[in-house]
């Protein structure tokens, strides 16, 4: 019989706040935010970023690849957290006649893809039209840096892309969650990877709702988001397979749309509400078990009041500790549910709750207020992880030790 518990065996992640899970626990430990100005590219915006400080050609050695091939800064980033967390797990390390008895995917999401790489082509090619390598443009698609990284790590019983803005790679977890408990895979890579580029900070800074500043979610003043970069993945397998460590399970997930604007929440939180509502169905517990929420809290002032509403109709007046750590990296986009999703289990395992940075003034209009400083020493049993993402796509994890 298949065991129907999927429980977390290995965490990695790549962001504005360090290389690795250690050096990001110690940044949100020590309440050290990755936001700064960009110096990746050019651009003629004044924006602050969270800016992973890995150039290309160094992540290359770090990951030993050929040199002579060009790769994405999207596949790099996803390649390091991928490899570390498949390494935390111990099933890198497998021999080939062990892996044979596991049926082991990778699902991966980004929406930038190779952005990067084809940005640089076209700035070549516009000019002169003998210029640029076409091959480069092999890496645009979102598909491609979930193939490297499923060659990578020999991990290739079932591969898949999930590109549903910045909700994705938290649909990937989901995703995996759900082959796992019915018997498709035994053992998947999941979450997600994006790089900052020219196309992201021209298109949000197009919508207004870029920030100058540090960004401040669920703060009277926010003004807009700050773009940031990297990678989180988790590995997910049954738990009756064989594991060192256990860093928690996944007890509750689910996906819904208020299908209200292309860009923007509806004022009632409804696409977070259902989100929220049904990742609790699913988990068989009650709003009251919550121990903290992570929120999604992108300081825009669309999203914050909306999820705000939103956390208000779940749980009343008796909202759990929350807080967003966008403050810390940046907006990850596509990756946002990965990296945040190891920041979760992070919390699960240390019983901290990460404060908003940059907070000061609770917002007037929804009556809420997230965490503003660290706090440690808690026992806690499940964490409710929400993202939210463009055309609607809301989806919320749970994560904890269910015990059924």
């Amino acid at each position: 019989m298949i065991d129907n518990n999927v429980i977390i065996s290995g965490l990695g992640v790549v962001s504005a706040l360090g290389v690795g899970v250690n050096e990001n626990l110690n940044s949100l430990m020590t309440l050290k935010s990755g936001i700064a100005p960009i110096t990746i590219f050019q651009t003629n915006h004044d924006v602050m970023v969270g800016e992973v400080k890995l150039g290309n050609t160094e992540m290359i050695e770090m990951l030993s690849l050929d040199s002579s091939k060009r790769y994405s800064r999207t596949a790099l980033l996803g390649l390091i957290a991928a490899r570390e967390a498949f390494t935390d797990s111990g099933f890198i390390f497998l021999n080939q006649h062990d892996r044979m008895k596991l049926k082991i995917g990778v699902i991966s999401s980004t929406s930038v893809g190779g952005m990067d790489v084809s940005e640089n082509f076209y700035r070549e090619y516009r000019l002169d039209k003998s210029k640029g390598r076409l091959r480069d443009l092999i890496g645009h698609d979102c598909g491609s840096s979930t193939k490297i990284i499923a060659d990578y790590l020999k991990a290739d019983d079932f591969v898949s892309t999930v590109s549903t803005a910045c909700s994705s790679a938290s649909n990937a977890i989901m995703l995996g969650t759900r082959m796992i408990k019915n018997g498709l895979l035994d053992v998947a890579v999941v979450g997600g990877t994006d790089a900052l580029s020219r196309f992201t900070v021209n298109g949000f800074y197009s919508l207004g709702i870029l920030d100058k500043e540090q960004c401040r979610p669920f703060d009277e003043t926010r003004a807009g988001l700050n773009i940031g970069e990297g990678a989180g993945y988790l590995i997910i397998q049954r738990s009756d397979i064989p594991h060192e460590k256990t860093y928690g399970e996944v007890c509750g997930y689910a996906n819904a749309n208020d299908a209200y604007h292309q860009t923007a929440s509806s004022s009632d939180g409804t696409g977070a509400y259902l989100a929220m509502s049904g990742a609790l169905e699913v988990s068989g517990i009650s709003p009251g078990d919550i121990s903290i929420v992570h929120a999604h809290g992108t300081g825009t002032p669309n999203n914050d009041a909306s999820e705000g509403s939103a956390l208000l109709r779940i749980f009343g007046k008796n909202v759990p500790p929350f807080s967003s750590t966008k403050s810390y990296t940046g907006h990850t986009l596509a990756a946002a549910g990965g990296v945040e999703s190891v920041f979760a289990l992070l919390s699960l395992k240390y019983g901290c709750v990460w404060p908003n940075l940059n907070f000061g003034v609770r917002m007037k209009d929804v009556d809420v207020m997230p965490v503003v400083k660290l706090l440690s020493g808690m026992d806690l049993k499940y964490v409710l992880k929400n993202s939210f993402g463009f055309g609607g796509n809301c989806t919320t994890l749970i994560f904890g030790y269910c015990n059924r």
